[in-house]
């Protein structure tokens, strides 16, 4: 085949035509209030002995149980930890001495609550407080609905994307057709959450008086969503 008629061909062979796209981000956030409080408490004792640290603790321990229960806690809703024991110095330093024996004991036993009424929260912190809790160690308050409002939220950000999308592509004489691909690159939730000494000092001014329902608000809970979608452009 000569050089011009194989010229001649590629000539006439029609282009491919390019596909073309755009791909963009959505994001979306919702705000609901919590309807649940999840608690971490503890109950720590001092003694001479073990058995006395042992048998202070057990007691205060049945008194902040019995005081939950009260409160409305579902037995499926409380969970203990096992004791830990740990001997202690007059110095406040934990662990055997090489040197000495201990000065005492500390036990200590964790407890994980989950409140399902979030109007009763300061009322219970109150009568555990009185009841022998002496450490909180965390709250978070939560909704029992994640699953539907991460639904809705996803369903926000893929409404976000597509809004940009045809945004963008208008700027350039373009219209947005089907989605190519749809990824969701994240979810989650974030609430207000109280870790540690935070907590420790919120619940210690609940405790401190005051009427019920002015010394806390538990704020919102904020459900978000993130997707990456391609499009066709038209």
């Amino acid at each position: 085949m000569s050089a011009l008629v194989l010229s001649l061909l590629m000539t006439a062979t029609p282009a491919t035509p390019v596909e073309r796209s755009i791909s963009v981000s959505g994001d979306a956030e919702v705000k609901v209030a919590p309807d649940q409080v999840q608690l971490m408490l503890a109950v720590e004792t001092a003694e001479k002995t073990v058995a006395k640290a042992k048998a202070a603790n057990d007691e205060r321990l049945a008194r902040t149980l019995a005081v939950l229960k009260k409160q409305g806690v579902a037995e499926k809703d409380l969970q203990t930890d096992q004791v830990s024991i740990n001997p202690v110095n007059d110095s406040g330093s934990y662990g055997f001495s090489k040197t000495k024996d201990p000065d005492g004991y500390q036990v200590r036993r964790s407890i994980s609550v989950l409140l399902r009424d979030v109007t009763k929260f300061e009322a219970l912190l109150t009568a555990v407080l009185e009841a022998g809790t002496n450490h909180v160690e965390g709250i978070s308050f939560q909704t029992s609905e994640l699953r539907r409002h991460r639904d809705t939220a996803r369903a926000l950000a893929l409404k976000a994307a597509k809004e940009k999308a045809e945004a963008m592509a208008k700027e350039y004489g373009l219209k947005v057709g089907k989605a190519r691909s749809i990824t969701e690159t994240s979810s989650g939730w974030a609430s207000p959450y109280l870790r540690g000494g935070m907590a420790q000092n919120m619940v210690q001014n609940v405790g401190g008086g005051g009427e019920s329902g002015d010394t806390f608000a538990a704020g919102q809970i904020a459900v978000r969503a993130t997707v990456n979608v391609t499009f066709d452009l038209d």
